[in-house]
């Protein structure tokens, strides 16, 4: 029977004929099926997409890893080893202690280096991780004294910045550089007033007389603030120690050399805070006399990188929920 046949008024049956409850659910069965196909489609272009994505991120990933054992392969040559210092510097940071060190220790370790640049552009930070780097400088410069480290300050060079600074043969600096801030300082604040305002009582228990140092939520005591302005006071001769140390007859002391203040980089040449203008390419081309520059600084893997750029959180959760949510609904 063909469809003309079906529909023929001849045969009684027609669309137009059917009760009206029989067409809407013809109907509703036809939308039902082209709504299935639509999702169908979207889903499949969803997971070509994450397919296309996962690819893709493979690859940049092994052709990251391949570039990466390139550098490492290509360091055995004469080169000038570079180590990048910025922004805070801080235990947790890219250029804390740990880190900075493990690249003056690769550094130094390969034969092909013929001196070390130090690249710093840092607001400073702990005195401590200053330390720390700014010793092994010192440790790596005696035991290996064919290989002079050079300082070069870009934008800014300050406190712990510049302790690790001093502890380079020389230092090099761009005119509009700031450079120095050879202080220490120990900030907090105070909230007893705010909390007397709103009633609030803080409760504190303690075992020893100054375990609850500088409290920021009790009155300030005599004692201890004066316990802490000597330890701040110890540090920043620690810190004068160092410049001295580092800078040498080189260094053309003012009254207020030591007292926090910064300068711009032509005036730190003047004080002999810095000995010349100059950038990574010039010092290179013009002191090391190799032209060819390696990396150390040290970075994150591959995979921290990577996750870092799509959002720690964002992909935990998605993992969490693509591999333990098995109960979903």
């Amino acid at each position: 029977m063909s469809l003309n046949e079906s529909s023929s008024p001849a045969a009684g049956v027609s669309d137009r004929n059917l009760p009206v409850w029989e067409r809407a659910v013809l109907e509703e069965l036809a939308l039902s099926t082209i709504r299935e196909q639509r999702s169908r489609r979207r889903w499949s272009i969803f997971f070509r997409l994450v397919t296309l994505s996962l690819v893709l991120g493979g690859a940049a990933m092994i052709y990251m890893t391949v570039k990466g054992l390139g550098s490492d392969t290509s360091a055995s040559e004469p080169h000038t080893a570079l180590i990048k210092i910025d922004g805070a510097i801080d235990s947790d940071g890219d250029a804390g202690g740990e880190r900075i060190v493990a690249a003056l220790q690769a550094a130094f370790g390969d034969s092909g280096t013929r001196a070390v640049i130090l690249r710093i552009n840092s607001p400073g930070g702990s005195p401590v991780q200053s330390g720390i780097i700014s010793d092994e400088i010192h440790r790596l410069r005696g035991a290996n004294p064919d290989k002079p480290v050079y300082a070069v300050i870009e934008d800014l060079g300050a406190s712990g910045a510049y302790y690790i600074a001093a502890a380079a043969d020389q230092i090099y600096v761009n005119r509009a550089s700031l450079v120095g801030s050879i202080g220490v300082i120990m900030e907090g604040f105070g909230a007893t007033e705010a909390m007397q305002r709103l009633g609030i009582e803080r409760r504190v228990i303690k075992a020893g007389e100054n375990k609850a140092l500088l409290d920021p939520f009790q009155p300030t005591d005599p004692a201890q603030v004066a316990h802490a302005t000597q330890m701040v006071n110890e540090i920043h001769q620690q810190f004068i120690a160092a410049v001295r140390q580092g800078r040498g007859d080189r260094l053309r002391e003012t009254p207020d050399m030591f007292s926090g203040l910064v300068w711009t980089g032509v005036r730190s040449v003047e004080l002999g805070l810095a000995d010349g203008l100059g950038t990574v390419d010039s010092v290179t081309r013009d002191l090391v006399h190799v032209d060819t520059i390696v990396d150390y600084t040290v970075r994150d893997s591959v995979a921290e990188r990577f996750a870092k750029r799509v959002g720690v959180a964002f992909g935990a959760g998605a993992f969490r929920a693509a591999f333990q949510g098995s109960n979903l609904r």
